[in-house]
C-alpha cells in the first residue's frame, strides 16, 4: 500500500511529545527520537533519516514488514501497532490506520485560523476543487487535496502538510464505503461543505444510489454550527440531501437555487455564461468545456461565497482556472486534437464527455475503458452506455477496450448506430485499429477523446497513438 504525501514544500516537523499525544501512543522501551521529525510517510521507498515511518496493514499486506528496510535506509522512527524487533525508535499505537487520522486531525487543530471547505460527489469533485483553488490561492496560501488523497488514509495525509500560513483548505472527500465520509469530515472539520451530486459512480459497494446519497450526506454532520451547507437543486435526490442539513445557513447551486447561470454559450474547449449570485450577476467566460463545468462553476461559487470571497475575486478565479492533469486536457498533435480525460470515470462523466466531444471539429472517436466499481450492475451500465454514446449526435467512432467492451457493442447494436462502436478486449488489440481510422481519413483532421477508469490506465494508449501517427 503506498499513500503517501509527495509533497515538495517543508513541512510542519513533529516532536516526539506531539506524536505521542496526538497518537495516544507509548515509546517502546521508553526509547525517544531526539531531534524533531520532520515528515510522517506510509510510503517504506521514501522514508529516511528524519522520518517517522507509518506502517499501515491491510487484507493483503502488513508495512511492519518493510521497518528493517526503513531502518537500513536510516530511517530513525516507526509508528507502529505491535513492536518489531528492530533497532529503531517505536511508538506503538492500538490501530496505525486510525493513529494516522488522530494525526490529521491534531494539525488541523493547531490551525484553528483556517477555513475550510470540504466537498464530495459522484463527479466533478476534482474539477470544482481546482476551480476553489484558483480562486482562494491568489488570495492567500491554501491546502487543496493532491491526487486522489480523498479517502480515509489521503485525508489526514493531506492535513499533515497544513502550515501556521495557510489561510484556507479546499478538502475533496471521497467514499468506497459507508461511514467513510463521516469519519474524514470529523478529522478536516470545515465550515463549508456539501455535496455536488449523486450519481452512480461506485454503485456496486453501495448498492443504489440511496445508499451512495446516504454516504455522500454524512458530510453535513461535521459543519460548523455557524457555518453553511452546500446543496444541489438540480439532482434527484436534493429533498434528501436538504434533509441531511445540520446547519441554520444554506446555499444551494443550479437552476432555481441561490447561485446559477444563464445564457449558457458552449464553446469547442470553453464556455461563457452569466452568472447569478445573492450578490450581483456577472459574465464568466470559463476556460472549461462542457455543460456539467458550467454546473461545477456554480458550486465552486457557492462554497467560495460562503466562506465570505468577494464576486470580483470569484470571478478571476474561476476565469484563470486550470484543469487537473488527465480532466478534459486538449493537446494539438500535428492536425489531429487528442483529449485526455483518464483521470477516472462514471457513467455520467462519460455521457458527459461524450457532449464535449461532440463538440469539437473533424471525425470524433471516443475512445473508453472500463468504469470500475459498479457491482452487479457493471454489464447493464455498459450496456447502457454503448447505446447511449452512439446516439450522441457529432460522435462518429466509440471504441470499447476492456472486460465489458462486448456489453457496451451490445447496447450500440440496440441502435440503429451499432456501427458506430468497434470492441475490443486489450488496448494491443485496439491500436492497429485506432491507426487505421486515421489512414483511412487522411487528411482530415481528428479529435480523439479517451476515458476510462483509474485501472484501465487508458493514457497509455493516447500516448501509444499519439507515438504511432
Amino acid at each position: 500500500m503506498h499513500t503517501s504525501t509527495t509533497s515538495t514544500v517543508t513541512l510542519e516537523p513533529w516532536t516526539a511529545l506531539q506524536l505521542a499525544q496526538a497518537t495516544q501512543g507509548h515509546w517502546h522501551y521508553a526509547k525517544v527520537p531526539e531531534g524533531p521529525i520532520k515528515r510522517i510517510l506510509t510510503d517504506s521507498r521514501h522514508a529516511e533519516q528524519g522520518d517517522a515511518f507509518l506502517a499501515l496493514k491491510g487484507e493483503r499486506f502488513d508495512a511492519h514488514d518493510f521497518i528493517v528496510q526503513v531502518a537500513s535506509n536510516g530511517c530513525e522512527v516507526a509508528i507502529v501497532s505491535h513492536p518489531v524487533d528492530v533497532d529503531i525508535c517505536q511508538l506503538v499505537v492500538e490501530d496505525t490506520r486510525l493513529a494516522l487520522g488522530h494525526l490529521g486531525a491534531y494539525r488541523r487543530a493547531q490551525n484553528p485560523q483556517l477555513k475550510v471547505m470540504a466537498l464530495t460527489g459522484s463527479s466533478g469533485k476534482t474539477t470544482t476543487k481546482e476551480m476553489l483553488g484558483s480562486i482562494l490561492s491568489r488570495l492567500a496560501p491554501t491546502l487543496i487535496t493532491r491526487g486522489n488523497l480523498n479517502n480515509d488514509l489521503g485525508v489526514p495525509m493531506m492535513l499533515l502538510e497544513l502550515r501556521p500560513e495557510h489561510q484556507y483548505a479546499v478538502m475533496e472527500l471521497g467514499a468506497s464505503h459507508q461511514g467513510e465520509i463521516d469519519y474524514t469530515s470529523n478529522l478536516v472539520q470545515p465550515q463549508v461543505a456539501g455535496i455536488l451530486n449523486i450519481g452512480t459512480a461506485h454503485l456496486g459497494e453501495f448498492g443504489g444510489r440511496d445508499g451512495i446519497c446516504r454516504a455522500k450526506s454524512e458530510i453535513y454532520a461535521h459543519i460548523a454550527k455557524s457555518g453553511t451547507s452546500i446543496v444541489p437543486i438540480v439532482d434527484d435526490f436534493s429533498d434528501v440531501i436538504r434533509g441531511a442539513v445540520q446547519t441554520e445557513k444554506v446555499m444551494s447551486f443550479g437552476q432555481g437555487g441561490d447561485v446559477f447561470a444563464s445564457e449558457i454559450q458552449l464553446q469547442a474547449q470553453s464556455a461563457s455564461f452569466d452568472l447569478h449570485t445573492p450578490h450581483g450577476v456577472r459574465h464568466i467566460n470559463l476556460p472549461f468545456a462542457g455543460a456539467h463545468n458550467v454546473e461545477n462553476a456554480t458550486a465552486a461559487v457557492a462554497f467560495a461565497l460562503s466562506i465570505g470571497i468577494g464576486l470580483d475575486d470569484i470571478v478571476i478565479g474561476l476565469e484563470n482556472a486550470t484543469g487537473a492533469k488527465g480532466r478534459l486536457n486538449f493537446i494539438s498533435d500535428k492536425q489531429h486534437l487528442f483529449i485526455d480525460d483518464t483521470y477516472n470515470a462514471n457513467p455520467t462523466s462519460m455521457r458527459a464527455a461524450a457532449e464535449v466531444l461532440a463538440q469539437q471539429t473533424g471525425i470524433k472517436v471516443m475512445v473508453v475503458g472500463d468504469i470500475g466499481e459498479l457491482g452487479a450492475t457493471a454489464a447493464q451500465q455498459h450496456y447502457m452506455l454503448g447505446r447511449d454514446l452512439v446516439s450522441v449526435n457529432g460522435i462518429h467512432f466509440v471504441v470499447a477496450v476492456g472486460e465489458f467492451a462486448p456489453a457496451m457493442q451490445e447496447g450500440a447494436r440496440s441502435t440503429q448506430y451499432g456501427k458506430k462502436l468497434q470492441a475490443f478486449l486489450t488496448q494491443e488489440q485496439a491500436l492497429p485499429f485506432l491507426f487505421s481510422l486515421v489512414e483511412t481519413h487522411q487528411p482530415q483532421s481528428m479529435s480523439f477523446l479517451f476515458k476510462g477508469s483509474r485501472y484501465t490506465h487508458m493514457e497509455t494508449l493516447m500516448a501509444d497513438l499519439m507515438e504511432k501517427l
